[in-house]
Protein backbone atom coordinates (compact mmCIF):
# COMPACT_ATOMS: atom_id res chain seq x y z
CA UNK A 1 0.00 0.00 0.00
CA UNK A 2 1.35 3.97 -0.70
CA UNK A 3 1.97 6.55 1.05
CA UNK A 4 -0.35 9.72 0.62
CA UNK A 5 1.96 13.03 0.77
CA UNK A 6 0.33 16.14 0.83
CA UNK A 7 2.35 19.15 -0.05
CA UNK A 8 0.51 22.51 1.25
CA UNK A 9 0.93 25.78 2.53
CA UNK A 10 -1.30 28.66 4.06
CA UNK A 11 0.33 31.25 1.49
CA UNK A 12 0.46 31.11 -1.80
CA UNK A 13 3.65 31.55 -3.91
CA UNK A 14 5.62 29.53 -1.70
CA UNK A 15 6.63 26.83 -3.94
CA UNK A 16 4.38 24.10 -3.07
CA UNK A 17 3.94 23.19 -7.15
CA UNK A 18 7.97 23.20 -8.02
CA UNK A 19 8.16 21.51 -5.10
CA UNK A 20 5.83 18.70 -5.37
CA UNK A 21 7.43 18.13 -9.33
CA UNK A 22 11.02 17.92 -7.68
CA UNK A 23 10.08 15.95 -4.92
CA UNK A 24 8.22 13.37 -7.15
CA UNK A 25 10.42 13.07 -9.40
CA UNK A 26 13.40 12.68 -7.50
CA UNK A 27 11.33 9.71 -5.81
CA UNK A 28 10.79 8.24 -9.23
CA UNK A 29 14.12 8.46 -9.98
CA UNK A 30 14.89 5.89 -7.14
CA UNK A 31 12.70 3.12 -8.89
CA UNK A 32 9.94 4.04 -7.15
CA UNK A 33 6.25 4.43 -8.53
CA UNK A 34 5.06 7.78 -7.69
CA UNK A 35 1.70 9.81 -9.13
CA UNK A 36 1.44 13.41 -8.56
CA UNK A 37 -1.90 14.94 -8.08
CA UNK A 38 -2.95 18.88 -9.15
CA UNK A 39 -5.75 19.66 -6.65
CA UNK A 40 -5.74 23.41 -7.73
CA UNK A 41 -8.59 23.20 -9.87
CA UNK A 42 -9.70 26.23 -11.30
CA UNK A 43 -5.81 27.15 -11.78
CA UNK A 44 -4.13 24.35 -12.93
CA UNK A 45 -0.12 24.48 -12.92
CA UNK A 46 0.94 21.65 -11.88
CA UNK A 47 1.09 20.35 -15.59
CA UNK A 48 2.98 23.02 -16.62
CA UNK A 49 5.97 22.65 -14.51
CA UNK A 50 5.48 18.92 -15.79
CA UNK A 51 5.54 20.10 -19.13
CA UNK A 52 2.70 18.03 -19.61
CA UNK A 53 -0.11 20.49 -20.89
CA UNK A 54 -0.30 19.74 -24.31
CA UNK A 55 -1.37 15.82 -23.12
CA UNK A 56 -4.00 16.85 -20.86
CA UNK A 57 -7.49 15.20 -22.00
CA UNK A 58 -9.06 14.48 -18.85
CA UNK A 59 -8.78 15.39 -15.16
CA UNK A 60 -9.41 15.09 -11.94
CA UNK A 61 -12.79 16.13 -11.48
CA UNK A 62 -13.67 14.50 -14.54
CA UNK A 63 -12.48 11.06 -13.11
CA UNK A 64 -14.62 11.96 -9.53
CA UNK A 65 -17.62 12.92 -11.08
CA UNK A 66 -17.14 9.38 -13.40
CA UNK A 67 -16.99 11.14 -16.64
CA UNK A 68 -13.54 9.47 -16.89
CA UNK A 69 -11.72 6.24 -16.11
CA UNK A 70 -8.88 7.13 -13.75
CA UNK A 71 -6.35 4.91 -16.40
CA UNK A 72 -7.88 7.63 -18.87
CA UNK A 73 -6.38 11.02 -17.25
CA UNK A 74 -3.19 9.74 -15.75
CA UNK A 75 -0.35 10.96 -17.63
CA UNK A 76 3.04 8.92 -17.87
CA UNK A 77 5.94 11.48 -17.65
CA UNK A 78 8.24 10.82 -20.83
CA UNK A 79 11.32 11.20 -19.17
CA UNK A 80 10.65 8.59 -15.94
CA UNK A 81 8.41 5.78 -16.98
CA UNK A 82 7.41 5.21 -12.79
CA UNK A 83 6.06 8.77 -12.75
CA UNK A 84 2.51 10.21 -13.54
CA UNK A 85 1.03 13.36 -13.18
CA UNK A 86 -3.14 13.51 -12.70
CA UNK A 87 -4.15 17.13 -13.80
CA UNK A 88 -6.58 19.44 -12.44
CA UNK A 89 -9.21 20.93 -14.13
CA UNK A 90 -8.75 23.93 -15.66
CA UNK A 91 -12.53 25.20 -16.24
CA UNK A 92 -14.48 23.80 -12.85
CA UNK A 93 -14.08 25.20 -9.68
CA UNK A 94 -13.48 23.43 -6.21
CA UNK A 95 -17.00 22.97 -5.46
CA UNK A 96 -16.90 20.12 -8.16
CA UNK A 97 -14.78 18.09 -5.96
CA UNK A 98 -16.46 16.15 -3.69
CA UNK A 99 -15.07 13.73 -0.33
CA UNK A 100 -16.65 10.87 -1.54
CA UNK A 101 -15.07 11.46 -5.29
CA UNK A 102 -11.51 12.28 -3.98
CA UNK A 103 -11.50 9.41 -1.98
CA UNK A 104 -12.64 6.67 -4.89
CA UNK A 105 -9.38 8.42 -6.59
CA UNK A 106 -6.46 8.13 -3.67
CA UNK A 107 -8.10 4.27 -2.93
CA UNK A 108 -6.93 3.01 -6.22
CA UNK A 109 -3.68 4.92 -6.53
CA UNK A 110 -2.53 4.15 -2.71
CA UNK A 111 -2.82 0.07 -3.92
CA UNK A 112 -0.71 1.19 -7.35
CA UNK A 113 1.73 3.53 -6.54
CA UNK A 114 4.44 3.80 -3.63
CA UNK A 115 3.88 7.60 -3.27
CA UNK A 116 0.89 9.63 -4.33
CA UNK A 117 1.65 13.35 -3.84
CA UNK A 118 -0.84 15.69 -3.37
CA UNK A 119 -0.17 19.11 -4.46
CA UNK A 120 -2.77 21.42 -2.27
CA UNK A 121 -3.77 24.85 -3.13
CA UNK A 122 -2.97 27.52 -1.28
CA UNK A 123 -5.09 28.56 2.38
CA UNK A 124 -7.52 26.54 4.23
CA UNK A 125 -10.64 26.21 2.29
CA UNK A 126 -12.58 23.56 0.55
CA UNK A 127 -10.01 22.83 -2.01
CA UNK A 128 -7.10 22.48 0.70
CA UNK A 129 -8.79 20.18 3.07
CA UNK A 130 -9.62 18.03 0.52
CA UNK A 131 -6.10 17.65 -0.29
CA UNK A 132 -5.13 16.88 2.84
CA UNK A 133 -8.00 14.58 3.91
CA UNK A 134 -6.46 11.43 3.34
CA UNK A 135 -2.72 12.27 3.88
CA UNK A 136 -0.60 9.73 6.01
CA UNK A 137 2.40 12.70 5.14
CA UNK A 138 2.45 16.19 5.03
CA UNK A 139 5.21 18.51 3.82
CA UNK A 140 4.59 21.91 4.89
CA UNK A 141 6.04 24.32 2.33
CA UNK A 142 7.16 27.99 3.47
CA UNK A 143 9.30 30.71 2.51
CA UNK A 144 11.51 32.54 5.58
CA UNK A 145 8.87 35.51 6.43
CA UNK A 146 6.80 36.07 9.38
CA UNK A 147 3.22 35.81 7.48
CA UNK A 148 4.17 32.38 5.82
CA UNK A 149 5.22 30.82 8.63
CA UNK A 150 2.51 32.07 10.69
CA UNK A 151 0.02 30.90 7.88
CA UNK A 152 2.04 27.36 8.03
CA UNK A 153 1.52 27.29 11.38
CA UNK A 154 -2.48 27.29 11.15
CA UNK A 155 -2.12 24.64 8.40
CA UNK A 156 -0.55 22.32 10.84
CA UNK A 157 -3.45 22.76 13.10
CA UNK A 158 -5.59 21.41 10.23
CA UNK A 159 -3.55 18.45 9.40
CA UNK A 160 -3.59 17.66 13.50
CA UNK A 161 -7.96 18.67 13.04
CA UNK A 162 -9.63 17.66 9.47
CA UNK A 163 -7.65 14.49 8.21
CA UNK A 164 -9.41 11.47 8.58
CA UNK A 165 -6.32 10.17 10.34
CA UNK A 166 -6.76 12.59 12.89
CA UNK A 167 -10.43 11.61 13.47
CA UNK A 168 -9.29 7.99 14.15
CA UNK A 169 -7.18 9.49 17.01
CA UNK A 170 -3.51 9.30 15.07
CA UNK A 171 -1.75 11.83 13.83
CA UNK A 172 0.17 13.31 10.18
CA UNK A 173 3.53 13.17 9.59
CA UNK A 174 4.57 16.53 9.19
CA UNK A 175 7.20 17.78 8.06
CA UNK A 176 8.90 21.19 6.94
CA UNK A 177 9.94 22.33 3.68
CA UNK A 178 11.91 25.77 4.02
CA UNK A 179 11.81 27.23 0.47
CA UNK A 180 14.08 30.36 -1.43
CA UNK A 181 16.27 30.63 1.57
CA UNK A 182 18.98 33.54 1.45
CA UNK A 183 21.50 32.90 3.99
CA UNK A 184 23.24 36.03 3.47
CA UNK A 185 20.04 37.69 3.70
CA UNK A 186 19.34 35.73 6.74
CA UNK A 187 22.72 37.02 8.71
CA UNK A 188 21.44 40.31 7.54
CA UNK A 189 18.47 40.20 9.62
CA UNK A 190 16.24 40.31 6.32
CA UNK A 191 14.40 36.97 6.33
CA UNK A 192 13.97 34.42 9.36
CA UNK A 193 16.47 32.39 10.13
CA UNK A 194 16.24 28.10 10.06
CA UNK A 195 16.37 28.31 14.19
CA UNK A 196 13.26 30.98 13.86
CA UNK A 197 11.34 29.01 11.63
CA UNK A 198 11.21 25.57 13.63
CA UNK A 199 11.02 27.50 17.14
CA UNK A 200 7.53 28.75 15.75
CA UNK A 201 6.70 25.83 13.75
CA UNK A 202 8.11 23.04 16.02
CA UNK A 203 8.19 20.51 13.14
CA UNK A 204 10.73 18.51 12.14
CA UNK A 205 12.64 19.90 9.10
CA UNK A 206 12.37 18.06 5.94
CA UNK A 207 14.92 19.92 3.75
CA UNK A 208 15.98 24.07 2.94
CA UNK A 209 15.78 24.86 -0.57
CA UNK A 210 17.72 28.04 -1.63
CA UNK A 211 16.95 30.59 -3.76
CA UNK A 212 17.89 29.72 -6.90
CA UNK A 213 16.96 31.06 -10.75
CA UNK A 214 17.39 27.43 -11.42
CA UNK A 215 14.20 26.28 -10.28
CA UNK A 216 12.41 29.30 -12.19
CA UNK A 217 14.63 28.57 -15.63
CA UNK A 218 13.04 24.85 -14.81
CA UNK A 219 9.86 25.42 -14.46
CA UNK A 220 9.85 27.96 -17.55
CA UNK A 221 11.14 24.83 -19.52
CA UNK A 222 8.45 22.05 -18.17
CA UNK A 223 10.84 20.33 -16.28
CA UNK A 224 11.33 19.72 -12.61
CA UNK A 225 14.62 21.00 -10.98
CA UNK A 226 15.77 17.85 -9.85
CA UNK A 227 15.70 16.69 -14.06
CA UNK A 228 16.67 20.10 -15.69
CA UNK A 229 19.79 21.26 -13.54
CA UNK A 230 20.55 18.38 -11.45
CA UNK A 231 23.46 19.75 -10.07
CA UNK A 232 21.94 23.29 -9.04
CA UNK A 233 22.14 23.28 -5.46
CA UNK A 234 18.20 23.78 -5.05
CA UNK A 235 18.01 20.46 -7.36
CA UNK A 236 20.47 18.65 -4.56
CA UNK A 237 18.50 20.09 -1.99
CA UNK A 238 15.19 18.49 -3.01
CA UNK A 239 16.96 15.58 -4.07
CA UNK A 240 18.40 15.22 -0.10
CA UNK A 241 14.71 16.09 0.91
CA UNK A 242 13.40 12.96 -0.91
CA UNK A 243 15.79 10.75 0.67
CA UNK A 244 15.41 11.66 4.14
CA UNK A 245 10.99 11.31 3.32
CA UNK A 246 12.11 7.68 2.38
CA UNK A 247 13.57 7.72 5.83
CA UNK A 248 17.32 7.71 5.27
CA UNK A 249 19.28 10.08 7.51
CA UNK A 250 20.89 12.37 5.47
CA UNK A 251 22.85 15.51 7.00
CA UNK A 252 21.02 18.82 7.17
CA UNK A 253 23.08 21.48 5.37
CA UNK A 254 22.14 24.99 4.61
CA UNK A 255 22.44 25.05 1.04
CA UNK A 256 23.83 28.20 -0.99
CA UNK A 257 23.52 29.14 -4.56
CA UNK A 258 26.87 29.58 -7.06
CA UNK A 259 28.13 32.67 -6.30
CA UNK A 260 31.71 34.02 -6.42
CA UNK A 261 34.12 34.02 -3.64
CA UNK A 262 34.28 37.59 -2.94
CA UNK A 263 30.03 37.55 -2.81
CA UNK A 264 30.02 34.90 -0.71
CA UNK A 265 32.82 36.12 1.74
CA UNK A 266 30.87 39.66 2.35
CA UNK A 267 27.43 37.95 2.31
CA UNK A 268 26.35 40.23 -0.70
CA UNK A 269 23.38 38.76 -3.38
CA UNK A 270 23.95 40.67 -6.38
CA UNK A 271 20.42 42.43 -7.42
Amino acid sequence: MGKVIVVTSGKGGVGKTTSTAALGAALAQTGKRVVLIDFDVGLRNLDLVMGAERRVVFDLVNVTQGAAKLSQALIRDKRIETLFLLPASQTRDKDALTEEGVANVIRPLKEKFDYVLCDSPAGIERGAQLAMRFADDAVIVTNPEVSSVRDSDRIIGLLDSKTVKAERGERVSKHVLVTRYDLARAARGEMLTIDDVLEILSTPLLGIIPESQGVLRASNVGSPVTLAEPSNPAARAYIEAARRLEGEEVPMQIPTDKRGFLDRLLGRRAA
